[in-house]
């Protein structure tokens, strides 16, 4: 029906004023229609507080018995921090709910909808799914498989450099760019380097966003801040590294014979002992172990053997890429290092999602492809 997409297509965009702070929540939005009519709408804001079925139906009152609700996600059936959805819509009156998708969650995965048609609720799934999927790839996939959906971020030159040969590389993109890169550590639960990075930038690795803030939201000082990874083999991070100062967790992990990390944990971070050998973590067990810590989508900001061992492992299952118009030359820093590939059958293709402008660089957003023709996961 063109109603139901209409406003399951209001519902998404409400979701997306959740997309910077429901970790580890999923974004979703609802919407109520009755006689053709919006009379509530409302989204999920944070994790503990009340989810979008009972924020619209708050809005609606009365006017929900009857009504179409339209939601971006199975309405769940458990007890967690909050009520059961499916209850309050029952109790509410709503003759009929839309859905996009059904939740991955393994302890709703359909079970809301049977609890609604229990009730005598007409449901429908399906709606605008691929959307409603978008929306939420981190939460979907930690569901499925255990593991954060892993996004890696680079710039580079027009000719694939990301730094000189001295490993000057400030800045390569335009303020434009910059920003935008804010924008996806926003939307991260937690963002990965490596100790190489670390010791030649001292980055900070935090959110500072100046636009595009939330509705609920003025300073962007209320955004939470993702969890700052630092893959550090042989624990060299030095307490005095300057994300350590700074607001939010930062979690350095190390192989598990690494010295003491007194100076660190005093310093108030955590250090994670992981299996690992020639000076290299798991990445396997690293994503294993931020799945356990409930990481939606983790943003890997790293230099080019890290990027590159994600990248060869298959763990990559988006790229971020913008392209500046310059040229940094053959002896600048490459892009990936990807040590083996000497065929054009070795090659690693990419399905290239969107290109736009901005400012006067370039963003790439693309996946890897298997040699099957299937996305990695």
């Amino acid at each position: 029906m063109e109603a139901d997409h209409h406003f399951m297509a209001r519902a998404l965009r409400l979701a997306r004023n959740g997309l910077y702070t429901t970790h580890p929540n999923p974004r979703v939005g609802c919407v109520l229609v009755r006689d053709g009519r919006l009379v509530g709408e409302g989204y999920h804001r944070r994790a503990g507080e009340p989810h979008a079925e009972p924020n619209a139906l708050c809005v609606a009152g009365a006017d929900a018995r009857g009504a179409t609700a339209y939601v971006t996600l199975e309405p769940c059936c458990h007890r967690g921090r909050t009520p059961p959805c499916t209850e309050a819509l029952i109790e509410a009156g709503v003759s009929r709910v839309v859905a996009a998708m059904e939740d991955p969650n393994p302890h709703v995965a359909g079970a809301g909808f049977s609890r609604l048609r229990q009730a005598g609720i007409e449901v429908v799934q399906g709606v605008m799914a691929a959307q409603s999927a978008a929306l939420n790839p981190g939460f979907i996939k930690r569901m499925r498989f255990g593991r954060p959906y892993v996004r890696c971020k680079l710039a580079m030159s027009l000719d694939g450099r990301t730094a000189m040969a001295s490993g000057e590389s400030r800045w390569i993109t335009g303020s434009a760019a910059r920003q935008d890169v804010q924008r996806w550590r926003a939307r991260s639960d937690a963002i990965v380097t490596g100790i190489g990075t670390l010791l030649a930038d001292d980055p900070s690795l935090n959110v500072r966003l100046e636009c595009g803030l939330p509705p609920d939201i003025t300073t962007a000082d209320q955004l939470p801040q993702p969890l700052r990874v630092v893959l550090d083999p042989r624990l060299r991070t030095p307490p005095s590294a300057k994300m350590v100062s700074l607001r939010g967790d930062t979690l350095v992990v190390c192989q598990a014979d690494a010295k003491d990390s007194h100076p660190l944990a005093a310093a108030g971070v955590e250090v994670l002992r992981l299996p690992g050998q020639d000076g290299r973590i798991d990445l396997g067990a690293l994503l294993d172990e931020l799945g356990r810590r409930q990481i939606n989508e983790l943003l890997v900001e790293a230099g080019p053997r890290l990027a590159g061992a994600f990248l060869a492992a298959g763990l990559v299952d988006e790229l971020v890429l913008y392209a500046a118009p310059h040229l940094m030359g053959d002896t600048a820093r490459g892009l990936f290092h990807l040590p083996g590939l000497e065929r054009m059958e070795q090659r690693i293709s990419l399905r290239i999602n969107d290109l736009r402008m901005l400012g006067s660089d370039i963003r790439i957003v693309a996946n890897p492809v298997s040699a099957s023709g299937q996305m990695e996961s």
